[in-house]
């Protein structure tokens, strides 16, 4: 029991260490990037490392297989190199026993990932998004589902405007049964206007069938009421706004992935982008594990056997292979060619077997 304590913790340390080497790397990155989208002197550095700092933990997130196969890589090297691993299997160990420690190390870095950084990850890069917005047009934007429809807030020179549909069409192209409130620069509500239909065209809504009241106070709502067969109302809203705001997996928790998805039916819109974001999410886990299995495949072994270089390119070209064929079956998913749970699951359930298969055979031949 102490030698894998002794792994486990050996593992551990080193994806601590290479995972502070790449949040380093991707956060300097990321602020030249900033930097080149933003203007520094209207902003300041002070709102640029904020961004920074919001939107680094995405990218870490996202790379975190491609860092726990580098961080086995290492630790492998290093216990050949040591010649710990000999002495491991000289007492009478097996190599699949002496891999038991990292490979539970990589499993409950993958639940606590799922069930921890998953919703802090979210948390930032919905912040992030939100103040780039804000830095970039100096608009106020919101949008949210819930199960009594979709609800928008645009802002302006103009004022700002609620607006509440009840269902959208599964593009995000034309909403029904809507209903706007609109705000003047003062902040009072100036106008209710209803809507059987809404199109969103460049720079207007496009409103069929509307009714519309003004609210001046000392004015009766229903005399002012006007109908309208097509009535044109000015937004800072685009489609693509729309459909980014609700149409990206991970800026929403893990936790509370289910709900939204079940409002996403309800109001009309697909879902199956979310669906197999989640299902991904709960495979973490496994294909962290399938990283270790593969690493150890491939330089777990002695040091003396030579071609270590060799081993290690091999090592990672393979993991990189298995990163990106999971990124194609989840592009495959999302466009409704292959099933939620074959797109999600297949992936690491393949690589597992794989890594099993290279490992008996390199050790047992």
């Amino acid at each position: 029991m102490t030698i894998h304590y002794y792994f486990a913790r050996k593992f551990l340390w080193t994806i601590t260490g290479i995972g502070a080497i790449f949040f380093a790397l991707l956060a300097l990155v990321d602020l030249m990037e900033q930097l080149r989208r933003f203007n520094v002197d209207e902003i300041g550095f002070t709102a640029i490392l904020r961004l920074t700092l919001l939107k680094a933990p995405e990218g870490l997130y996202q790379i975190l297989p491609l860092i726990v196969i580098l961080a086995s890589i290492a630790l492998f090297i290093g216990l050949a190199r040591s010649s710990e691993l000999v002495v491991v299997r000289a007492s009478g160990r097996s190599a699949m026993i002496t891999l038991l420690s990292p490979i539970i190390v990589a499993l409950l870095l993958g639940l606590l990932s799922v069930s921890t950084f998953n919703p802090i990850v979210a948390a930032t890069t919905d912040r992030y998004h939100s103040l780039a917005e804000r830095y970039r047009s100096g608009e106020n934007t919101a949008l949210s589902i819930s199960s009594e429809g979709l609800w928008m807030r645009q802002g302006g020179v103009n004022g700002q405007a609620v607006i509440h549909a009840a269902s959208a069409n599964p593009e995000a192209s034309t909403f029904y049964d809507v209903s706007i409130v609109t705000y003047d620069q003062g902040g009072w509500v100036s106008h209710r206007i209803e809507a059987d239909s809404a199109s969103l065209e460049e720079g207007a809504w496009t409103l069929e069938n509307a009714r519309a009241w003004p609210l001046t106070p000392g004015l009766n709502p229903e005399s002012g009421k006007k109908v309208h067969e097509v009535l044109k109302l000015e937004s800072t809203l685009t489609l693509d706004r729309i459909r980014d705001s609700f149409g990206t997996p991970s800026v929403i928790s893990v936790w509370d992935l289910p709900e939204f998805i079940k409002d996403l039916e309800d109001a009309g819109f697909s879902a199956r982008r979310h669906a197999v974001w989640l299902q991904m999410e709960l495979a973490q886990p496994l294909f962290l594990a399938a990283m270790v299995l593969v690493a150890a495949a491939f330089t777990m072994r002695h040091a003396r056997f030579g071609r270590t270089g060799l081993a290690v390119l091999i090592a990672v070209m393979t993991g990189f292979a298995l990163y990106y064929v999971r990124n194609f079956a989840q592009i495959l998913g999302e466009n409704g060619q292959i099933p939620v749970s074959l797109a999600a699951w297949a992936p690491p359930v393949a690589s597992v077997l794989l890594a099993l298969g290279l490992l008996l055979h390199m050790e047992d031949g």
